[in-house]
């Protein structure tokens, strides 16, 4: 369950290819102002449930926690994003030191199965917020966020192809571990 394409564009690249259909439902439902992408989720499930969506769905909530700002946005993302964007957590960040820039994109996914049992599966990718924007490509704060990995090279995720992305990012992770559940689960006991 997400209305955002960029998200589901990312979920169809990993999942697709092993087989599995995305189908975006872009129903939403009321996104809870609580303290973790977890409770964010459970609420959102709760919602679904209640509105009679049958499972199985999967929810997915992500966030990015600035240290620097004691965690804001985290799990205001969305919110700050639509409000001051980009620019206004550069604006935020402007007097904050390079080696005081960390950040992780997180992922928390939400699996509601067949028979309504919960699985969770989480995702983080650490790196820093850039001095600037840059980058064309992704979706909400990609063009500021440098991910800490291999192969990175010090680009934002705003400057990497979808496959680089997701092969590196907070929502890639979360879904290869959701994938191998769901392989797992499929599998006949041996």
């Amino acid at each position: 369950m997400t209305g955002n394409a960029g998200k589901v564009a990312e979920m169809r690249s990993l999942a697709e290819p092993m087989g599995y259909a995305v189908v975006q439902d872009k129903r939403g439902y009321p996104e809870l102002q609580a303290a973790s992408l977890a409770e964010v989720c459970a609420a959102g499930a709760d919602h679904l449930l209640a509105s009679g969506l049958r499972p199985p769905f999967l929810l997915e909530d992500s966030g990015l926690f600035v240290a620097a700002l004691k965690g804001f946005p985290g799990v205001y993302s969305r919110h700050a994003l639509e409000t001051i964007g980009c620019g206004g957590v550069l604006g935020l960040m402007r007097d904050v030191e390079e080696e005081l820039r960390s950040a992780a994109f997180r992922t928390y996914l939400l699996y509601v199965d067949a028979g309504g049992k919960r699985h969770a599966f989480e995702g983080t990718c650490k790196g820093r917020i850039a001095a600037r924007r840059a980058g064309s490509t992704g979706f909400g704060f990609d063009p500021i966020f440098i991910p800490d990995a291999p192969g990175a090279g010090g680009r934002t995720f705003a400057e990497m192809d979808l496959a680089e992305k997701t092969r590196l990012s907070h929502r890639g992770k979360a879904v290869r571990a959701f994938l191998a559940h769901l392989a797992k689960s499929a599998s006949p006991p041996s």
